[in-house]
């Protein structure tokens, strides 16, 4: 196939001009407090001096505190880092907590006898005074003067004793930092932050010489180790203050300078009217940012479109949006994508990311493989199309119990059964989703706890499972508390089913096998062949083993009760929410009162976490990212607009579909592309569209849909099942389609979002360009250029070619090259010989012609004397080939190029562009080729794989 060489750049909205204004910048000042936890203000007691300070006087008799000073004084020199001894193996034989929170540990190793490490009985020989002040004896340099502030607070620590009492850890109730935000409005500004401690007991300290800094963005502002900010590059960040389990963003702002917009820019002509962009434009105004203008129709039909359902809208459907004068067609568009099927299909497969809908990790979780995705996928569709609540859909999830209320093991089985052999919507009616529980890489508490949190909570809490985490408020502990509440959950195994299950289990498993005694894969192979032949065949349950206290040990403390005896409090194992001191027992299902938690309003991230994934999903990029890395050190782009969006959530009772409208009817939403001289460089203001790569199965669906025929892609949009979108090519164990997985399609291994990739790669270029499947689609006899072609009475293209009609193609093709070989012959002829045999020639011209001329059209065999080679391909009779009615061929051309751009492109093609594909066609080797070229230049296009 010859291809297009133009090139068919992405149109962005054109800019509506605003009067040129100038950005008032605004001045270095400090803000308010800010603190950790809330905390009055007016309850807050004068803190102490820094210990900078206090031990700054050389005689000081102050003995620091172990958690308070020793252990942020030994972080902030770095000594429990990860390149010294806070890695996992340690320096030196010794080995402190990553970031220092695991005390009692780190007591023991610095006490640790015959090290000398703390020597209470010859201070100044202790290890940990002398090496860090001896540039040769310490691998890590000298980190403080022996004459230093920080020598001092290490000495009387030591010489009093070195004490600290284990299960004596203080609780920090908040860190405040002065000021919690910063404005500057020029380079170089330096900025002194002050960190304050309060503790549980209200005293309170200044703790800036032990705290930790870090930036997000150093271009914009810089942090040194004592505090002080320095501000670069104009934009907005955040520096991080850290401090025992505290971890404190500050933002950091420096506006715009008075800038410049030009009359052809993109600006936006109003205010925005919606919750959600005044909130936005407040930020936008800290930093001096103008907003582009809002998006066109044509673009606004096809982003929303892919956004909404993942679904490319038809030529038809763009045709009447444009033409449509409704000052609400956009608003009626968002609610008929949201009643659409597609919607329900789209937004199920992401959920499935999310959820983590493997195939491979459920491998013989059930007896039939292959078809645990299909239900999973089916569950959620059928939620999302009645829009369950979101909180009631995790419910679902979380809580999930195998049997129905009321079901026996029988009835579950029979139900399963059919289920499984093609009736995934029996599975969508049950009240729960237990296959979440019974993944291959989800049965240990660890993995659960860290599943867990990336998907209800979008925290990233693994790092906690070895170490305090180091950008959150998590420690080892906490890690360990939660995941103690996933132990007794038990699902994954076809075997395991509740006791009282066993002799029914048995009873089926006894009458598919014939009485044979059947193990391991080979009953697994009988049990599937049973379920596809229709038999009832045995399903594992999920069960949970409650551990509370025994029959036996009730009826001991009964009777020591009786007696008078008073024995020990029983002891029941329990665990811990993320956050909350309360224990749970494990003497029930600790389920339920994890999904009382979540939907709980006061839960700082069940409902951001969704509203911030929903957030991502339109604007390619969420208020946090990573989205599913809520952790203090990331903080919002916009906290209050993450705020304002989840409480609205909660207060519209978890309502997806009033989410997603919320955020499609605002002007950030409907931006355009096209930006202008003050939001060029913003990327997390919201302030312009942000062009994307579209994911995997929408992309995959959109070369299908544009290149497909106008039959097959209405067939397509009415039965999803044949989609991408709509799990119809879900990763099956040992087997992927290249497409989607060149493009990013998730994996789904883990929780994590960063399982699907959207970022562009050369790969993904070569695959539009040059793979044999792109070749076939746009040449499909199926396809939208074989359609056009019969229309205009064009020959197929190559791949198009019905086989019923090839043996007669084949038989006309033939003499076709006869003739052309005949004629190349008689040119090769010296002059005299071609006059003599020009007669026979012409005779057998005339015989071959009449043999075509009915079906096909046949050149003059002057022409072809002439150019033998003119006559490439055959050519149906009826063909309109732009000889002697040239208007007719030109309108007919430039009505198929306006439809191959509303296919692809979802716009009309600009005069230009017209003229020229027109012209492309016209000079291709023939139509056919013309049309399949311009088809392959259209999708690949930046324009077309782009959300613009």
């Amino acid at each position: 196939m010859k291809k297009l060489s133009f090139l068919i750049g992405v149109l962005l909205a054109v800019a509506v001009p605003a009067p040129l204004g100038l950005v008032t910048t605004a001045h270095a000042e400090p803000i308010s407090p800010k603190r950790s936890k809330d905390a009055a203000a007016s309850e807050s007691p004068v803190p102490s001096q820094s210990i900078a300070t206090r031990f700054g006087d050389q005689d000081v008799q102050e003995v620091p505190d172990f958690q308070k000073h020793v252990m942020p004084l030994l972080g902030r020199l770095g000594c429990n880092g990860r390149s010294c001894h806070g890695s996992f193996q340690g320096r030196g034989d010794f080995r402190l907590s990553l970031f220092g929170y695991d005390f009692s540990g780190d007591h023991e190793a610095l006490l640790a006898e015959d090290t000398g490490r703390v020597d209470p009985d010859d201070v100044d020989e202790s290890l940990i005074l002398a090496k860090p002040t001896d540039e040769d004896m310490h691998e890590g340099g000298k980190r403080f003067d022996r004459h230093g502030w920080e020598y001092r607070v290490l000495r009387n620590w030591i010489a009093a004793g070195a004490k600290f009492q284990s299960g004596s850890v203080q609780t920090l109730e908040s860190l405040e930092i002065q000021p919690a935000e910063i404005r500057v409005d020029q380079p170089d500004q330096n900025i002194e932050l002050k960190a304050i401690a309060h503790w549980e007991d209200g005293s309170a300290e200044d703790v800036t010489p032990l705290c930790r800094f870090s930036t997000n963005d150093e271009s914009i502002a810089a942090i040194n180790e004592q505090g002080v900010v320095t501000s670069g590059e104009t934009g907005d960040t955040h520096v991080v203050v850290y401090y025992d389990n505290a971890v404190v963003p500050v933002l950091v702002i420096r506006p715009l300078e008075e800038i410049q917009i030009a009359a052809d820019q993109s600006v936006a002509d109003r205010q925005g009217a919606t919750a959600i962009d005044r909130l936005i434009e407040a930020k936008l105004n800290k930093l001096g940012i103008i907003p582009s203008a809002r998006c066109t129709d044509a673009e606004f039909i096809r982003r929303v479109s892919l956004d909404i359902t993942g679904i490319l809208p038809s030529g038809e459907e763009v045709r009447e949006f444009l033409a449509d004068e409704s000052p609400t067609k956009r608003t009626e568009l968002v609610d008929r994508l949201l009643e659409s099927p597609a919607y329900a299909a789209w937004w199920a497969t992401r959920m499935s990311d999310w959820t983590g809908n493997n195939a491979e990790q459920m491998n013989n979780v059930l007896p039939v493989r292959n078809v645990s995705t299909r239900l999973w996928f089916e569950w959620l569709r059928t939620r999302l199309e009645a829009n369950v609540p979101y909180d009631q859909i995790i419910e679902g999830i979380v809580t999930a119990e195998t049997r129905q209320e009321g079901e026996s093991y029988l009835e579950y089985c029979e139900e399963m059964t059919k289920a499984c052999a093609g009736e995934p919507e029996r599975f969508a009616k049950r009240d729960g989703m237990p296959l979440f529980w019974a993944r291959r890489n989800f049965q240990k508490p660890e993995e659960r706890a860290i599943g867990f949190a990336y998907t209800f909570l979008g925290v990233r809490i693994e790092c906690a499972q070895c170490h305090k985490h180091p950008f959150d408020q998590w420690s080892k502990n906490d890690f360990d508390e939660f995941a103690k509440l996933f132990t007794p959950i038990r699902a994954g195994n076809a075997n395991q089913i509740a006791p009282e299950s066993r002799k029914t289990r048995d009873e089926l498993v006894e009458k598919l096998t014939g009485g044979k005694e059947l193990k391991g894969g080979d009953l697994r192979r009988a049990v599937a062949k049973a379920a596809r032949d229709g038999e009832v065949v045995p399903f594992g349950e999920l069960v949970v083993n409650v551990r509370g206290i025994s029959p036996q040990e009730r009826q001991r403390r009964a009777k020591a009760k009786k007696a008078g005896r008073t024995l020990p409090p029983a002891r029941v194992p329990g665990g811990k929410i993320l956050g909350l001191e309360e224990e749970i027992e494990l003497s029930e299902d600790p389920r339920p009162a994890l999904m009382q938690w979540l939907r709980d309003e006061s839960n700082p991230y069940f409902a951001k976490a969704i509203v911030n994934r929903v957030w991502s999903n339109y604007f390619g990029v969420g208020i946090v990212d990573p989205t599913d890395d809520m952790n203090l050190a990331n903080p919002p782009s916009n906290a209050a607009l993450l705020d304002h969006l989840a409480n609205e959530f909660i207060r519209h009772d978890f309502d997806l579909k009033w989410l997603h409208r919320e955020i499609v009817a605002s002007d950030a939403y409907q931006r355009s592309a096209q930006t202008n001289a003050s939001n060029l460089a913003d990327r997390t203001n919201f302030s312009h569209h942000l062009p994307r790569r579209m994911p995997a199965e929408v992309v995959f669906d959109m070369v299908a849909l544009a290149t497909g025929s106008t039959s097959k892609a209405e067939k397509m949009r009415d039965d999803l099942d044949k989609m991408a979108i709509a799990e119809a090519n879900p990763r099956l164990r040992n087997q992927s389609t290249f497409a989607l997985d060149v493009f990013g399609q998730s994996i789904r291994e883990t929780n994590c979002d960063c399982d699907r990739s959207d970022a562009p790669s050369l790969l993904q270029s070569i695959y539009l360009r040059n793979d044999e499947e792109m070749y076939r689609r746009i040449a499909d006899r199926d396809g939208w250029v074989a359609e056009i072609c019969a229309e205009m009475g064009l020959s197929a293209p190559q791949f198009g070619a019905d086989p019923r009609q090839t043996p007669q193609q084949r038989a006309a093709d033939a003499l076709r090259r006869q003739v052309i070989s005949r004629v190349k012959q008689f040119n090769r002829l010296p002059e005299d010989r071609q006059s003599k045999m020009r007669p026979q020639l012409e005779a057998q011209y005339k015989k071959l012609a009449r043999r075509m001329k009915s079906d096909y059209q046949v050149p003059p065999l002057k022409k072809l004397i002439a150019n033998p080679d003119s006559w490439s391909e055959l050519s149906p009779v009826g063909l309109r080939t732009g000889e002697g009615d040239q208007d007719g061929v030109a309108t007919s051309l430039s009505d198929v190029v306006q439809e191959a751009y509303l296919r692809t492109l979802s716009r009309f093609p600009d005069e230009e562009e017209s003229e020229v594909a027109v012209q492309y066609i016209r000079q291709s080797e023939n139509p056919t080729s013309g049309l399949e070229g311009l088809m392959w230049a259209l999708v690949n296009t930046k324009e077309f794989i782009i959300s613009h």
